[in-house]
């Protein structure tokens, strides 16, 4: 369940398509609503895995599900662009409680040997919700004539789940070292692995979120698509990206998780070529399928493949792999920018440079 509640955060892709639109909002300040709910990756992240190291992972989870369902309820207070954001804003915050929390969480209760898999398949999980949020968005819209209600859904989801954990028994692992701090979180850095893969989980965030959230204008602005028809293509991008971690959870039982992170970063990489130069929507629309395919389970490695190398500092290290999920607040932007200046496909040049970077660090981890 709380990798259900984790997954609301990818709303905000078929949410700046739709406040966009109806308040007549320039390119590069509808990316500002990914940002809004992105940044608190980048800002809270350390000080979540620093303080559940002393409260416990399973209550910093509850209260990161408790802020997100809260979070949720705000659109009904009014609808205005500074609300909207300010929704956003405790999406983010309660997200990133959640995102921190549930990762190591899942470590202690999983099998090492089988935790890559795991991973994948609670990713798995995350998606079929990602998946659903455009939908549910789209047809509330078309049978209410609001698509805000699907914000209801997820507060009414996120207040069960809270109750669900609270009343659930987890014996949680302790820290065999001293408590984590803000020093000892940071001195990781000086590791070149952490340092690489804590980049890698930047840029594929970013670009996960960079897709969800220019999906929509890339397939108006390049194909004529209009505002219903390209929201289904951010569907169709997480369904790729939910068929993506059910294979990688049935996969990496007998794929080495380093040669699975080869495989799946060429895909992506081709792929971002392929949007590239698509000249039908057929084509486009098969592409951001084939992307979600190949990126799908790069968080999932990522994570996976850095906490095995060093369990004892998983605390640690998830808040520093979370703090990257910040990539989502700064690539957005940098896409719109480039948007709203060159055009929808120039700015998918950002998305091809992520994904050689990826490319080139599976290759390193593979080659260790």
């Amino acid at each position: 369940m709380s990798f259900i509640v984790m997954g609301f955060v990818d709303v905000v892709g078929v949410s700046t398509g739709y406040i966009q639109q109806d308040f007549d909002l320039p390119d590069n300040l509808a990316q500002l609503i990914p940002s809004m709910a992105f940044i608190w990756f980048f800002l809270l992240s350390v000080p979540v895995g620093i303080f559940q190291d002393k409260w416990g992972k399973r209550n910093m989870l509850n209260l990161g599900m408790a802020i997100t369902g809260l979070g949720m309820l705000i659109p009904f207070l009014g609808y205005s662009f500074p609300i909207m954001l300010a929704a956003f804003v405790f999406l983010g915050i309660g997200n990133t409680i959640v995102q921190v929390s549930a990762n190591p969480l899942l470590h202690d209760v999983a099998p090492r040997e089988k935790f890559s898999s795991f991973m994948s398949l609670t990713q798995f999980l995350k998606a079929i919700v990602s998946l659903l949020g455009p939908v549910i968005a789209t047809f509330m819209a078309a049978q209410f004539g609001n698509w805000r209600l699907v914000f209801a859904v997820y507060a009414i989801t996120s207040l069960i789940s809270v109750g669900w954990l609270f009343f659930t028994n987890i014996i949680e692992s302790g820290s065999e070292n001293d408590p984590a701090t803000y020093k000892s979180c940071f001195l990781l850095l000086k590791n070149p692995f952490i340092l690489m893969m804590v980049i890698g989980i930047f840029l594929t965030v970013g670009a996960d979120v960079g897709m969800n959230s220019n999906i929509q204008k890339y397939l108006m602005s390049v194909f004529g698509l209009e505002i219903e028809e390209a929201s289904l293509g951010i569907s169709l991008y997480f369904m790729a990206l939910m068929i993506s971690r059910f294979l990688g959870a049935i996969l990496l039982n007998w794929i080495k998780p380093h040669l699975f992170f080869v495989i799946t970063a060429i895909v992506a990489l081709l792929s971002v070529f392929l949007m590239l130069i698509a000249p039908s929507s057929t084509i486009g629309l098969l592409a951001i399928f084939l992307i979600g395919l190949g990126s799908g389970n790069l968080f999932p490695l990522i994570f996976s493949i850095t906490v095995d190398r060093m369990p004892e500092r998983a605390n640690e290290i998830s808040g520093l792999m979370i703090m990257a999920v910040s990539g989502g607040a700064f690539i957005p932007p940098l896409m719109g920018m480039i948007s709203k200046n060159f055009g929808a496909l120039m700015s998918l040049g950002v998305l091809a440079i992520c994904m050689i970077y990826l490319l080139l660090v599976s290759l390193r981890v593979e080659k260790r």
